[in-house]
């Protein structure tokens, strides 16, 4: 059996930045364990597979290197930029992918490549458990913790992300098994920083996470009063991002740098 793969850098700035995705398109759903498997041995973030529809959208699925999970930006945005750039070159429409998450959607923006993913306003976490068990895990208290259906730990500023050491086994211990970290920018071109730590999904660091700004955008966008912002993550491959926040969705666009491909070759 033999299997086209393209790997894709998104949220990129040229060579060797952004956050490196797989994406595998298949004619038929292969069985699960052998997509985690290609996941393993591609031991990236992400693989995404997509199989085409009779409408002429794509059912998408991603997988860390040890699970699958419900919603993956990066890897959407590199599956959109496959589908637009590789299978159907010059194409000015968008591709729609039906996923755990609902319908996304990626197109063209002018260079970039843009991206829709649902809204998710965090709130305002209080617990005092919560706040020792995060200090703990970065050896820093952070100024303000929130929900998103995960913990969001706020900063003070750009160098206290940048410095963060977290201690991964302390953070399993503990039980959190992802948790994203941001705080204001120290340039005057970005609104924000952040950094994502998914030691639960097999990931330590993601280097780009495109769904975290689908809480870290309606945050900042109602702290900043904007609804147009500049985000980076500041890993060490290092993301850039702009973020428009709507109503129930949230815009997220990025360059996007072609590095590989070729083909997967399974008995």
């Amino acid at each position: 059996m033999r299997i086209r793969i393209f790997q894709v850098n998104a949220f990129a700035r040229g060579p060797f930045t952004g956050n490196p995705a797989a994406v595998c398109p298949l004619d038929e759903w292969l069985p699960d364990e052998t997509m985690q498997g290609i996941a393993a041995e591609n031991n990236l973030s992400e693989t995404a597979f997509f199989v085409s529809r009779n409408d002429g959208a794509f059912d998408l699925r991603w997988f860390t290197p040890t699970v699958e999970v419900d919603l993956c930006g990066h890897a959407t945005l590199a599956s959109g930029f496959v589908v637009l750039e590789k299978l159907q070159q010059g194409t000015a429409g968008t591709a729609i992918f039906h996923t755990r998450s609902g319908e996304l959607k990626v197109g063209r923006q002018g260079s970039a490549f843009a991206l829709d993913i649902p809204i998710n306003v965090p709130v305002r976490n209080t617990d005092a458990a919560t706040a020792d068990a995060v200090a703990s895990i970065f050896g820093l208290r952070p100024v303000e913790l929130l929900d998103a259906g995960l913990t969001v730990a706020v900063l003070d500023d750009e160098d206290d992300v940048r410095k963060l050491a977290p201690d991964f086994a302390r953070m399993q211990g503990l039980g959190i098994d992802w948790m994203s970290v941001t705080a204001p920018a120290a340039d005057d071109e970005t609104d924000f920083v952040s950094r994502y730590f998914a030691p639960g999904s097999g990931i330590d660091e993601d280097p780009v996470t495109g769904s975290a700004h689908g809480w870290l955008a309606p945050y900042w966008s109602q702290r900043l009063h904007k609804s147009v912002l500049i985000a980076r993550q500041v890993s060490r491959r290092g993301g850039w991002l702009e973020c428009e926040v709507g109503a129930d969705r949230v815009i997220v666009a990025g360059e996007v740098a072609d590095y590989m491909s070729g083909e997967i070759s399974i008995r």
